[in-house]
């Protein structure tokens, strides 16, 4: 029996998890939160970081495992490909995948390739930034280069706050470097979503539409993606050659991606982040839903060299988001209210491992996400409008 080590055991990795043990695998998991929820589905737990790489080296090593999977897990994404990589086993690149996984190597390998980039400028101190601000035309992003989920991201206005968001930056960074990056004025939604590589040729992908929230304090901090696209096909095919070259060029090999980019009032594409790990927010899952590609299985079974050649493109049929349940005031967590007719004719699924009387904060990026929402509509019209309501049909209860 192949012996697969899956990085971390949030209740967002138990699909892969679940999927591990199912295709007949022995399980075992690691990090360093021993309740995660993912641990009971596997044959056995190791308290070790997904982040320290001698640790899971020595681990995976000492437990002769034939595959590392980092699902939906950007820290563990480098963690994964450096064992993988000491140990012989299946992989893409480490040194392509760390710079998939910080912002800052991504906009220089980008900008070297002449693909098209944002202008950025990483530091460490916020003298560094205030020299340097003045070479911006304002507004700009203020960014950790390794956070996700929005964490530590601002969008700067005013030269004032500029020592307030490098302090949120660097509160999120674990190597303490942040980016300030050329605002981009997007024509249409952003782009999100996920991607397969298989022997590096890029096979499927599904693409949806990122939306906001008008009424949160960090206007750009995501909610969710909805599906179909609303993005012209030739936008689509541009990102998906320039994502090919990418792929090419990093050397990928057979690999899971979370894929952001923009469609700039300038007529060009831009590639925010290309993740070398499946998304988060159970996209991989509505994705499933939409095309009937469920990639789970893919990237465990890429993980252990095994074969992933029947991976074809599928179309989206019907109409399709997720969506991050939060609280739109800090207290403790009370419970989810769902308007009825929306619960019996939307609500395809809620996954959360919050309960009762847990801290929960005011939205302002994903750490304060209470939960994800799968939810299904008849067509695109009314998609926009439960989404622009989504406060009409779903509320969290805070005490």
């Amino acid at each position: 029996m192949k012996r697969v080590l899956m990085l971390g055991g949030s209740i967002y990795q138990t699909y892969a998890i679940k999927a591990a043990v199912e295709m007949g695998y022995y399980v075992i998991t690691c990090d360093y939160l021993p309740d995660n929820p993912g641990h009971k589905y596997a044959h056995e737990y190791h308290n070790v970081s997904t982040t320290d790489k001698e640790a899971v080296l020595e681990l995976a090593r000492k437990l002769k495992v034939d595959g590392v999977v980092a699902y939906a897990s950007d820290p563990a994404a480098p963690t994964a490909a450096y064992v993988c990589e000491k140990l012989g086993l299946p992989t893409s690149p480490y040194k392509s995948v760390e710079i998939l996984s910080k912002k800052h190597l991504f906009r220089q390998y980008l900008t070297e390739r002449g693909f098209n980039v944002p202008k950025a400028r990483s530091y460490k101190t916020y003298e560094e930034a205030e020299a340097d601000i003045d070479n911006f035309k304002l507004p700009v992003m203020v960014k950790p280069v390794d956070s996700s989920g929005s964490k530590g991201i601002n969008k700067l206005t005013d030269k004032s706050q500029l020592k307030a968001f490098v302090e949120d930056a660097l509160s999120y960074s674990r190597d303490k470097i942040f980016l300030i990056e050329e605002f981009i004025v997007k024509n249409g939604p952003q782009i999100s979503g996920d991607a397969f590589s298989v022997d590096g040729k890029l096979v499927f992908h599904c693409l949806g539409n990122e939306f906001y929230s008008k009424k949160v304090d960090k206007d750009f901090a995501p909610l969710g993606e909805c599906w179909p696209t609303v993005m012209p096909k030739e936008v689509i095919d541009t990102l998906a050659d320039d994502l090919q070259r990418l792929m090419t060029s990093l050397g990928m090999k057979s690999n899971a991606y979370n894929v952001e980019a923009i469609y700039g009032e300038d007529g060009k594409v831009y590639i925010l982040e290309l993740g070398a790990r499946s998304g988060g927010s159970l996209i991989p899952q509505v994705t499933a839903l939409a095309t009937g590609v469920d990639m789970v299985p893919y990237v465990i079974k890429a993980a252990l060299g095994e074969d992933c050649s029947d991976l074809k493109m599928a179309p989206v049929k019907g109409y399709w988001s997720n969506y991050m349940s939060h609280a739109n005031e800090t207290g403790k967590y009370a419970g989810i209210e769902y308007e009825e007719n929306f619960r019996k004719n939307h609500l395809v699924d809620f996954v959360t491992d919050f309960k009762e009387g847990d801290p929960v904060h005011k939205y302002r990026d994903a750490q304060d996400c209470t939960g994800e929402l799968i939810l299904r509509y008849d067509n695109a019209e009314q998609m926009n409008d439960i989404i622009e309501n989504m406060d009409k049909y779903v509320h969290i209860k805070v005490k």
